[in-house]
């Protein structure tokens, strides 16, 4: 028999949740979606060329970011990646993402690098504020035309986003050995704001009553089977 009486208030909520997400879930994000304007775009990319000193090379950037809407309370990830499609191989020793104004530190980072030997593999690392944004660094990451460096940073979403807004994110900073390093402060990328479904409301609920956790909440694609599994999963093993 189940004595856990925070499990069973999250049951019950869950069942509501069961009930009512079909119709709710589906006028949600087709509001928001109608409402996502065409200058509000989710991947820019930049090929850069460092100069005379390196006419024959070329370096690439893209900025992305995995959803177009996107509740308060979610989590977004926003993908930076460095290549080159040219004979040279640098090195790249940071990377930074300025996300959209006040975003709090990233809730996770992870850097996809090549390791001789070992392919191309992922590894997380802490991110640290560089001026006004976060950055990854490393004592040089690997880049040739078949090999990229990407850093993924993962933030909330602060309360202040409202449905219907428009978030434009910053751009990014590289640094590497000469000619890789550059400034692109244009690559904004952009989601809009929409209301929470009953899945990431019920999540909410559950931080502010000490359930769940501000690190691990639903990711904004929204969908509400997950949500429950992640909520019963929380509740057994409170």
């Amino acid at each position: 028999m189940l004595k856990n009486p925070h499990f069973a208030a999250g049951i019950a909520a869950t069942a509501l949740v069961i009930s009512g997400a079909g119709i709710a879930l589906g006028s949600a994000t087709a509001t928001a979606d109608t409402q996502l304007a065409s200058s509000c775009v989710q991947k820019q990319h930049v090929d850069y060329n460092p100069g005379v000193s390196s006419v024959w090379i070329t370096h690439t950037y893209d900025k992305s970011i995995d959803v177009t809407t996107a509740a308060a309370g979610t989590l977004v990830t926003y993908k930076v990646v460095v290549g080159t499609t040219s004979i040279g191989n640098p090195y790249v020793n940071r990377i930074t993402d300025y996300p959209p104004p006040g975003f709090d530190k990233p809730v996770k980072a992870v850097v996809t690098a090549y390791h001789f030997g070992q392919g191309e593999q992922p590894a997380e690392v802490t991110p640290e504020p560089n001026n006004g944004g976060w950055s990854v660094s490393s004592t040089g990451w690997f880049v040739n035309s078949g090999n990229p460096v990407t850093a993924e940073f993962t933030y909330k979403v602060p309360a202040s986003v409202s449905d219907g807004q428009q978030v434009m994110s910053g751009g990014i900073s590289v640094g590497g050995t000469v000619g890789s390093g550059s400034d692109q402060p244009n690559m904004s990328v952009c989601f809009t704001g929409r209301g929470a479904n009953p899945g990431e409301a019920l999540l909410g609920s559950l931080d502010q009553g000490g359930l769940g956790s501000s690190q691990n909440q639903l990711s904004s694609t929204g969908s509400v089977t997950d949500t429950i599994t992640n909520v019963i999963r929380r509740l057994i093993g409170s």
